[in-house]
């Protein structure tokens, strides 16, 4: 599976596609044919459908009916590309703000709307994102996030480091059952028949005596998910469980205040 990584680019060069700064200059004669809206359109479409593995310049062009040089007019490199598909991307989770049920309500709303965003794009868990698209719709999204635990007594690195939490742990759960999804379609098999195919051959090689804990409660752990991992239960059980611990601190900070 390709991995790639945002902020590759050339800064400027990204920034300026980020925010528009191509699409500002003055161009005479007609309309141009393509925009960078339309072109990042089509790279989320196609990482969409096809993985980031199948995204190319040229795949890009095709899919416009327009040349492969008439695509770098608009838009640097695939790097910077990249970032622009990522931003475009994040500006589609619902803010937080008047979701009713205090912090954890928005909390808990902020990580849903990830682990959907994921399913929606599973392209992105492809990206590494240490140096992230500083474009419009991330550093709004950021805001947005950061309001959901605003004046709750936190410190500003704790606040940061809240959301981070929140939504790495997301990302974390998504993978899972993305890449659950994924090993299905390329099988032709599902988690439930793997496990029927594979539990009577294990059972033959594995002394239960010698894991009574694992045989036990992995038995139970794969009735209960259909298979050797249960995506779901692990995004409900886990998310309530780091909204707990965060509980904590914020109970600590008001007690400080």
């Amino acid at each position: 599976m390709t991995t790639e990584y945002s902020g590759t680019g050339d800064p400027r060069r990204s920034l300026e596609l980020l925010w528009g700064g191509q699409e500002r200059r003055p161009r005479r004669g007609p309309r141009p044919r393509l925009t960078v809206e339309r072109i990042v359109t089509a790279a989320v479409g196609i990482a969409d459908a096809e993985g980031l593995e199948a995204l190319s310049m040229r795949r890009i062009a095709e899919e416009l009916g327009v040349s492969t040089m008439s695509i770098y007019t608009y838009v640097p490199g695939k790097a910077e590309l990249i970032d622009a598909m990522l931003d475009r991307v994040c500006g589609e989770p619902a803010p937080s703000d008047g979701v009713p049920g205090g912090w954890r309500a928005r909390l808990e709303h902020l990580a849903r709307e990830h682990w959907a965003l994921y399913h929606r794009h599973p392209w992105m868990l492809q990206v590494s994102t240490g140096r992230p698209p500083l474009g419009p719709n991330l550093l709004d999204k950021y805001e947005s996030e950061l309001r959901a635990v605003a004046g709750l007594g936190l410190t500003d690195v704790e606040m940061d480091s809240v959301i981070a939490l929140v939504t790495g742990f997301a990302q974390s759960a998504a993978r899972t059952s993305v890449e659950r999804a994924q090993a299905e379609r390329r099988t032709g098999m599902s988690d439930g028949e793997w496990w029927e195919a594979t539990a009577p051959v294990l059972g033959k090689y594995v002394d239960a005596g010698r894991y009574p804990l694992g045989s036990r409660i992995g038995s139970a752990a794969a009735r209960e998910y259909g298979g050797a991992v249960g995506p779901e239960h692990a995004f409900e059980f886990g998310l309530a469980r780091v909204l707990d611990g965060i509980e904590v601190l914020v109970r600590s900070r008001a007690g400080d205040a």
